[in-house]
């Protein structure tokens, strides 16, 4: 069981480092186009490469930033951790879904099933934080039974 946080954690963990580079070689393509745009006498079209650029680089750098937050919040899970009601990093398991509570990366595979990892702040996270096997929740017109928590 265990086995299969780790999974799903290194997965969600390789989805941030995977935004993390993305970002960074986006933001050196732009420096590099910036800097490689020489000066000529159409000085428009100059200014113009350069704003481009700069954009480019600062639609990265949010890029950047916000994979940099799903990976502070990735540190404080601990996949070790057995969890009795769902919370931040358990693995739950309903009649409908496959949820893990960690960060927000889609649809992820691990032991040949599939898994939803979702953020504690997505709207079912906080309907379901704090319930425990058995317990049931309604989410857009569904009724959802817990199965069993990891």
């Amino acid at each position: 069981m265990n086995q299969l946080k780790q999974l799903l954690y290194q997965q969600c963990l390789n989805y941030v480092e995977q935004r993390m580079a993305a970002a960074q070689q986006g933001i050196d393509e732009a420096q590099q186009a910036s800097k490689d745009d020489t000066k000529s006498s159409a000085g428009d079209k100059y200014e113009t490469g350069r704003a481009m650029a700069q954009q480019a680089t600062d639609r990265n750098m949010a890029q950047l930033t916000e994979a940099n937050k799903l990976k502070v919040a990735l540190n404080q899970i601990n996949p070790a951790t057995i969890h009795d009601s769902a919370d931040l990093g358990s693995v739950v398991i309903t009649n409908l879904a496959k949820l893990y509570i960690a960060i927000s990366a889609g649809a992820i595979s691990a032991e040949g099933e599939t898994y939803m990892a979702i953020s504690p702040a997505s709207p079912i996270a906080l309907k379901i934080k704090g319930l425990r096997v058995n317990d049931e929740f309604n989410l857009n017109g569904k009724v959802y039974k817990i199965e069993s928590i990891l």
